[in-house]
């Protein structure tokens, strides 16, 4: 009877480890498959989901977003671009207003541009447009962002009830080694996300910084 509890626990564990390494492989895989479909279709709204800027000019990772947006934009797929993105500390510029001085200047009308200014993160930057977009009425949306990101952004944007499609950037300069270790991360963040909830993640993730944070200070 003894020696059955070990063999016993054994087996859980080895049938918990075999579940849990199944699960996220077939969620790797979806992430894989999530990033190289194009769901671009007539929509209310684009939403451009943010990256890097400096000094007001967007980094190469956001230009291919941005680039991305302004070709669906002029092939009138929505009347309105949404430009995400808050200011990191000591920046003087939002990302969205670089991304919005950028899709000025390539031709969309200041008037087709709403910008969220506040998030740090795509659940903040997600839910605040989806807040402003509501109050208009509008809940179809397309998403633009990088490969990679399209699993998880279409998970948080359906957890805060909008219709989303994603079209990501065919032009992103993350590639190589560098893709494949956001394919891994990404893999684990929609992973959990799914099971717990993406907001829940995103505020656990803030809770541990913050504790991270104040255990370093002392």
């Amino acid at each position: 009877m003894g020696t059955m509890r070990p063999r016993l626990l054994r087996r859980i564990l080895a049938t918990g480890l075999v579940v849990t390494v199944g699960y996220f492989a077939v969620t790797f895989v979806q992430v894989w498959t999530a990033g190289r479909r194009d769901q671009a279709h007539r929509v209310e709204a684009i939403v451009v989901l943010g990256a890097a800027q400096y000094n007001g000019r967007p980094s190469a990772v956001l230009t291919a977003r941005l680039d991305h947006a302004a070709a669906l934009y002029q092939q009138g797929l929505a009347p309105y671009v949404v430009v995400t993105g808050g200011r990191a500390e000591g920046d003087r510029f939002t990302e969205s207003e670089a991304s919005a001085r950028y899709l000025h200047g390539k031709g969309v009308s200041d008037d087709a541009i709403l910008r969220e200014v506040q998030g740090r993160n795509s659940w903040q930057s997600l839910a605040a447009a989806a807040r402003f977009l509501k109050a208009r009425g509008i809940t179809e949306v397309v998403l633009v962002s990088d490969p990679f990101h399209a699993a998880r952004i279409i998970g948080i944007a359906e957890e805060l009830g909008l219709e989303a499609a994603t079209s990501p950037t065919r032009t992103s300069p993350i590639e190589g080694m560098s893709e494949f270790r956001h394919l891994l991360t990404e893999t684990a963040q929609v992973g959990v996300g799914r099971i717990i909830g993406f907001r829940r993640m995103v505020k656990a993730g803030e809770v541990g910084r913050e504790v991270g944070g104040a255990f370093l200070a002392r």
